[in-house]
């Protein structure tokens, strides 16, 4: 049975693209697969079909029409998989680098998923076959702590916190360069670069992106950040710091210089994860240490 969703366009949102409207709507949804509805005729606005590009009025209804979930076909595999915290709802994860979150294109195996398929019971649905559980994502050679929903009303109740910005996630960064401000904020819209689509960039008419930082420790060349998301852009931290001139330390795509000896990937770890209990209501807090590696690099820079 299909999931149908009424969505009342408001002044705010006046003149945004509809694909975009959508997604940041229904927020269990990516743009690709609201686009992909767009395509099969599964999204009208005032009962008429429209493009993806379609800017939005305010007044209008727009009718989003969700398949029902497929059921999960992945291969589950006895992937090492460290699970911090776990009830009938939610689990949380601490995902080590390297680890690709969910299957896609070319990547079908050995994957975050493929080992939750192992170890966990029941996994959400909404994002249907290739992503069951997924709320949130980390970039494959970012580490650190995730949070997985066991069943459909708590995917929901993750996504709207995550909309609605009211997730704490607070990550570890190095960076190149010595930030002489203590603490900041980057407000800066990111969207795909119009030079590399590998790449995000910030870009007049990205989506709009939030990032604070506080410097913990600085040293010779490189500065240790924690940095808080206030939104969840796509390399959000990554194509920030790079719009700073700061990059984080050993990220091959955002920045031409040589990694350090001993660093294989960029030096960025999600530490602290806070949500409400999508059951009880009750605040969560989980909190992580960055893996042998970063802590290697700044032990060498602290001697």
């Amino acid at each position: 049975m299909n999931h149908k969703t009424s969505l009342l366009v408001g002044e705010d949102v006046e003149g945004e693209r509809l694909d975009a409207f959508v997604a940041d709507s229904v927020g269990s949804l990516s743009r690709s697969q609201v686009q992909k509805l767009i395509v099969e005729g599964q999204v009208r606005v005032d009962s008429e079909m429209r493009k993806a590009s379609y800017k939005v009025r305010a007044g209008e209804v727009v009718s989003v029409e969700v398949p029902e979930a497929l059921p999960v076909r992945l291969q589950a595999e006895d992937i090492p998989l460290q699970i911090i915290y776990q009830d009938n709802d939610v689990v949380v994860v601490n995902k080590p680098k390297g680890l690709v979150v969910h299957p896609a294109h070319g990547n079908w195996e050995h994957t975050l998923v493929n080992a939750l398929l192992y170890h966990v019971k029941d996994l959400s649905g909404i994002n249907g076959e290739l992503r069951p559980g997924i709320v949130h994502r980390l970039d494959k050679d970012t580490s650190g702590v995730m949070v997985v929903a066991k069943n459909d009303a708590a995917h929901r109740s993750l996504a709207e916190q995550i909309k609605a910005h009211t997730i704490l996630r607070q990550y570890l960064a190095v960076v190149y360069g010595v930030i002489k401000e203590n603490q900041g904020s980057i407000e800066a819209p990111i969207g795909r670069s119009k030079t590399d689509r590998k790449k995000m960039a910030v870009v007049a008419d990205g989506r709009a992106a939030t990032s604070q930082y506080q410097v913990l420790e600085r040293f010779d060349g490189y500065t240790l950040l924690k940095v808080t998301l206030l939104t969840g852009r796509t390399h959000q931290i990554r194509v920030h710091m790079q719009y700073l001139k700061h990059p984080v330390v050993g990220d091959a795509l955002y920045t031409s210089r040589q990694s350090p000896a001993g660093v294989t990937s960029q030096l960025l770890h999600a530490s602290v994860l806070g949500f409400n209990h999508p059951a009880s209501g009750a605040y969560l807090e989980f909190s992580s240490d960055p893996p042998a590696e970063f802590q290697q690099f700044l032990s060498r820079l602290r001697t």
